[in-house]
């Protein structure tokens, strides 16, 4: 869970919600994908943030 924050940070009944495919897992309330190629890999979040975005 450490790897995925969105995850780690959502409430359990949230990250209960998820859709199975054959590429990998998705949470739509916490718009979060991860793909199984990207898990086997050891990849953790992906998401970047640019700092320099106005808030």
């Amino acid at each position: 869970m450490a790897w995925f924050p969105r995850l780690l940070h959502a409430d359990p009944v949230s990250r209960q919600d998820f859709e199975l495919s054959v590429h990998g897992i998705h949470w739509d309330a916490q718009d979060e994908d991860i793909s199984i190629k990207g898990l086997l890999a050891g990849l953790g979040d992906q998401t970047r943030r640019n700092k320099k975005r106005a808030a």
